[in-house]
């Protein structure tokens, strides 16, 4: 019969708001006893059998606060000083003495700010904690209430139905709170451990088969909300117009863009960023916090880099389509990646409907150019060597724009208005400056021809890698390309 041979979660610490989804490997009945991950439901059975989800909130009768610098740990002391500014009191709570005092600095300007706010207009979380803020009010943390379940639940696409005390023990009490394979928790749970029960079912008597496989969880903890960024303007440079009160700028002429390196999710692991807890490098929680920044920045357009594959199809595209953007995305060629075809990072491109239309697209992929390179200028025996070096799977996306918006002031109020707006990310090793260069070179080389041919304005986005001024200094190499003091 089917069997379950693991279950596992991809972080043990669950966050509210944040969908778990379990891996479940299974094993068929089959001569070959081949092993598979897919999920299999009541409605499509493989071999007579199917797996039946629940989840379980265990709750205590002793309430837990949670602390709120270090969310995985429970608190052991309050800020009375949060609590007269009326703060939100998630944000008093210390794990120790140790936490409180390294936190001060930072803790008492929230203090500070709530005063002024207050004084100014009164809305005092508005004014400290930002637009980006998803905790909602200043309530009591919902682990310290009594947190009894609703008459009826409902999570994701799971269909409502009564709550129930599954078990009692001792002082712990079991309640189901899911029965779909992935599980969102909310602010009811926060405090409280998550229980997960796989089990194989036979399709015809609806009973299970085999012992269950589960895993338990670690407390849940809140979402803790991002530090709102400290913006830097640039010297010397005079924007026309003036922010609006949703931070677009006014004036009719004038647009707004933004360009972002989001950390794939395939690189976000805990061997290269050993400093952040596991649940802060999850996907599931950085996802929301990314939207969230990149929508409430209200960009006229977005480039984004380090977009993998499957998070622009199932993620970015379709989310950010509900505020208005039109996307468009150009993969990183496989040379040299080795990993799924779905881990594959890129560039996209975001721009507002309202504001822009689409005009054309160019792709740029540096390994050709590389190829053509080295079959120019390279002599035979040193291309392998050259292309080695060259081939890095970096690419560029190139857009060209039209603007929806007049531009007051040109010479020719006919024309019609575009912008070309490139899209790159250069190769990261340090070591490779020149191909860096190179890199960069290939593709203003190439928004040249686009810029004579039509006579449109540039725009280059994108991480390049570098400090500023590191790719200025070069000298030509005689053997294939570029190189720097």
């Amino acid at each position: 019969m089917l069997s379950v041979l693991r279950v596992h979660l991809p972080s043990d610490i669950p966050i509210v708001g944040c969908e778990l989804t379990p891996y479940v490997l299974l094993r068929r009945p089959n001569k070959d006893k081949s092993v598979i991950s897919e999920d299999v439901s009541e409605s499509a059975p493989i071999d007579g059998y199917f797996l039946r989800y629940k989840w379980y909130r265990i709750q205590s009768d002793k309430k837990v606060a949670i602390c709120s610098i270090h969310p995985s740990e429970q608190a052991t002391l309050q800020c009375l000083g949060c609590v007269k500014a009326k703060l939100p009191v998630t944000k008093s709570y210390h794990c120790s003495p140790k936490c409180f005092s390294d936190a001060w600095q930072h803790h008492r300007v929230l203090h500070e700010r709530a005063a002024s706010a207050v004084n100014e207009n009164g809305n005092e979380e508005e004014e400290i904690f930002g637009r980006f803020n998803s905790t909602g009010s200043g309530v009591t943390n919902a682990s310290l209430a009594s947190s009894q379940s609703s008459g009826s639940l409902a999570n994701g696409t799971t269909p409502l139905y009564p709550a129930a005390i599954t078990q009692r023990n001792g002082s712990e009490t079991w309640f189901e709170v899911g029965r779909a394979k992935t599980y969102t928790p909310s602010a009811d749970d926060i405090g409280h451990a998550l229980k997960f029960e796989c089990v194989v079912v036979d399709a015809e008597t609806k009973l299970p088969v085999g012992p269950s496989s589960t895993i338990l969880t670690s407390r849940v903890i809140p979402a803790p909300c991002p530090t709102p960024r400290r913006m830097f303007s640039v010297s010397g440079v005079d924007i026309p117009g003036h922010l609006d009160l949703d931070g677009r700028l006014s004036s009719s002429g004038t647009f707004t863009v933004l360009s972002y390196n989001i950390l794939s999710d395939a690189y976000a692991t805990n061997e290269l960023y050993s400093y952040c807890p596991s649940w802060a490098l999850s996907w599931t929680y950085r996802r929301q916090n990314l939207l969230r920044e990149i929508v409430g920045y209200r960009a006229d357009i977005v480039c984004l880099q380090e977009v993998q594959s499957n998070h622009f199809e199932e993620f970015f595209a379709p989310e950010l389509d509900k505020h208005g953007y039109q996307a468009l995305f150009k993969r990183k060629t496989a040379e040299v990646f080795s990993g799924s075809i779905n881990n594959i990072d890129g560039c996209a491109t975001f721009f507002r409907r309202d504001r822009f239309s689409h005009v054309k697209k160019y792709e740029v992929e540096f390994n050709k150019a590389a190829q053509s390179l080295t079959d120019a200028v390279v002599p035979i025996a040193q291309k392998k060597t050259a292309l080695n070096r060259l081939v890095k799977d970096n690419v560029a996306l190139i857009v060209v724009l039209e603007a929806k918006f007049s531009n007051q002031g040109v010479d020719n109020p006919g024309k019609r208005q575009l912008v070309c707006v490139a899209n790159t990310h250069v190769n990261v090793q340090q070591e490779l400056r020149d191909v860096k260069l190179w890199q960069v070179h290939t593709l203003l080389k190439g928004l040249e021809k686009i810029a004579a041919s039509a006579d449109i304005p540039m725009l280059v986005c994108g991480d390049f890698n570098s400090m500023p001024g590191r790719l200025v200094l070069i000298h030509p190499l005689p053997e294939w390309g570029w190189d720097l003091d």
